[in-house]
């Protein structure tokens, strides 16, 4: 049996679809907010519980722009569902990158902290290492200093993609965009400058962010 929504609801859970396809990431209260018109993120986090309440969607405490899409539990059958159940409980260990040493790659042991244990079905691809992030500029999409940033290891990535870049020894968090002429780093809070990456500059892409964790408190 399918899930029935209302048609606010189904424009809500649209939209979720789209951001995690474009981005890589759900969209917060705040975005769903001003694209749909609500007059408060409050309006946009009453019609998320409701999705929940019809398992349309899993909102997950203390995850930043922690929901997550279950489009297809209504319509397992108990053994789909169990093994569902299963997969969901089980986690994956995955290296936390904390500094990384200059000239190294950075899966290279001495840029590891620590191995945790997650839960994949939080982030919309099963990440290959969390990276803790360092600063504040990319503030403005809910990625703050301390969290830890999930990644998914890939060489390239679409423009308005959240990135792991690494340009020349210097490692980063941006989101990429490309131009004729150069590369464009920008970053989501007016404090920090857009950094402007040259054809004579080292460049990779070291990563796509699929998902965060919160590891401390908000204010």
């Amino acid at each position: 049996m399918s899930i029935k929504l209302t048609a606010r609801q189904q424009q809500i859970l649209d939209l979720i679809k789209q951001n995690i396809n474009k981005t890589g990431f759900p969209p917060t209260r705040a975005e769903i907010a001003n694209t749909l018109g609500f007059k408060s993120p409050n309006a946009a986090e009453d019609h998320l519980k409701a999705l929940a309440k019809k398992g349309a969607i899993i909102l997950t405490p203390g995850a930043s722009r922690g929901i997550r899409l279950n489009e297809t539990v209504a319509q397992q059958t108990p053994a789909a569902a169990a093994k569902g159940l299963l997969e969901k409980i089980t986690h994956v260990l995955l290296p936390v990158v904390g500094h990384v040493a200059a000239g190294n790659p950075i899966l290279a042991a001495e840029n590891i902290d620590r191995e945790i244990g997650v839960d994949p079905s939080l982030f919309s691809q099963q990440p290959d290492f969390l990276l803790k992030v360092k600063g504040q500029s990319m503030r403005d999409i809910g990625i703050l200093d301390g969290d830890l940033l999930a990644v998914k290891k890939h060489p390239e990535a679409r423009n308005g993609q959240v990135v792991v870049a690494r340009i020349e020894d210097e490692v980063t968090v941006k989101r990429l965009f490309k131009k004729s002429t150069h590369i464009e780093l920008l970053p989501e809070n007016p404090e920090f400058k857009p950094i402007i990456v040259t054809p004579n500059q080292e460049f990779t892409i070291e990563g796509i962010a699929v998902g965060l964790i919160r590891t401390h408190n908000l204010d």
